[in-house]
């Protein structure tokens, strides 16, 4: 019984460190503080108003975001990246997966390794090896180097997660299509593609999440003018800690727990 207290005691003492400052960060997008976020001033929505370009109601509350129309470019241009990198590396990480899962070949041992390794190598030297290979090549930064950049490590996300669909994958149902007659194109589309799909989903909606909230690669590859959302709250930060970030943070994370909900609920659908 003592080591079931214990254990409980760690766990709760785990995620209050985890989610707490999640919490705060919630809370204090209301308070109407403007100048100390952390002394509690009375509930307000002054900082959402000002997100969505409406006018504060609070004649004290004053306007911290420097252009309305530049957030809305990054939340545009974070929107581009990850629509675009989430159809690539679905793609690719789903062709991959079943390459390595259904050929067998030598050092396909290796070859599995080695596309785990942009999933286990820092940001910061994926970031700057992607900015040195640009550079040499004599490729401008811009948009599309983010797109590629992010597609270097998410192919691997969505490989380990197809891969993982695929491992449980019972191999006599493809057997037993390609006996009654089906075409190889005929099999994925009918058997292998829906058995796989809750995978596929999985990792198409983890490679969208990630995209999204990228900061460190997406830093060193970005061209001038092509901010995304995160490293436009990066240099909000920069120059002070504003009370719209707190709301900004809150509409983030709302925005991952909806598509995060919807992902489980079409994958119990799937299956």
């Amino acid at each position: 019984m003592k080591r079931f207290s214990v254990l409980g005691v760690y766990g709760a003492l785990f995620f209050a460190f985890v989610y707490a400052p999640i919490v705060l960060v919630i809370v204090f997008s209301f308070n109407a503080n403007p100048i100390n976020m952390m002394i509690w001033d009375g509930f307000t929505l002054d900082w959402y108003r000002l997100i969505f370009g409406m006018q504060a109601k609070s004649a004290e509350s004053p306007t911290y975001i420097d252009s309305t129309a530049q957030l809305y470019a990054a939340v545009r241009t974070s929107f581009i990246v990850a629509f675009s990198t989430t159809a690539v590396s679905t793609v690719f990480g789903t062709a991959l997966a079943l390459g390595v899962a259904r050929f067998r070949f030598r050092l396909a041992g290796f070859y599995r390794a080695l596309l785990l390794v942009p999933m286990i190598m820092p940001d910061i030297v994926l970031g700057i090896a992607l900015l040195i290979f640009f550079i040499t090549i004599g490729v401008n930064l811009s948009i599309g180097t983010i797109i590629i950049g992010h597609c270097t490590f998410l192919i691997s996300y969505v490989f380990v997660t197809v891969s993982a669909r695929l491992a449980v994958l019972d191999e006599t149902l493809e057997e037993a299509s390609a006996d009654l007659g089906a075409t190889p194109a005929q099999t994925f589309r009918r058997v292998t593609l829906p058995a796989i799909a809750p995978g596929v989903l999985g990792g198409a909606l983890l490679a969208f999440i990630i995209s999204m909230d990228d900061l460190v690669i997406t830093y060193f590859i970005a061209g001038t003018g092509d901010t995304t959302l995160p490293i436009h709250i990066w240099g909000m930060l920069r120059r002070g800690i504003k009370p719209e970030i707190n709301a900004i943070a809150s509409l983030m994370l709302v925005f991952t727990l909806v598509v995060a909900a919807a992902g489980l609920y079409l994958r119990q659908r799937k299956l």
